[in-house]
């Protein structure tokens, strides 16, 4: 997860209590709070290219395993 040092949702989304959380429960997530950047375009269109490699290598990681839904997405 990134969100920008300047970001001012900051707490409105609450990422640091998020990140507490996965600690807690042991959930492997990465954050990072890349100085100076807000809320706006910017910030996104500076981190889009890693966003989209880490999607589209969690799709590839799970697009071999078995799903646990059928055809139409309903449950097996």
């Amino acid at each position: 997860m990134d969100q920008g040092s300047k970001d001012p949702f900051q707490e409105e989304l609450n990422c640091e209590l998020f990140q507490q959380t996965c600690k807690a429960r042991g959930y492997p997530a990465t954050f990072r709070r890349p100085p100076g950047y807000d809320h706006s375009y910017y910030f996104s269109a500076a981190f889009m290219e890693d966003h989209i490699r880490h999607h589209a290598r969690a799709l590839i990681s799970t697009s071999s395993q078995p799903s646990a839904r059928g055809h139409h997405g309903q449950r097996k």
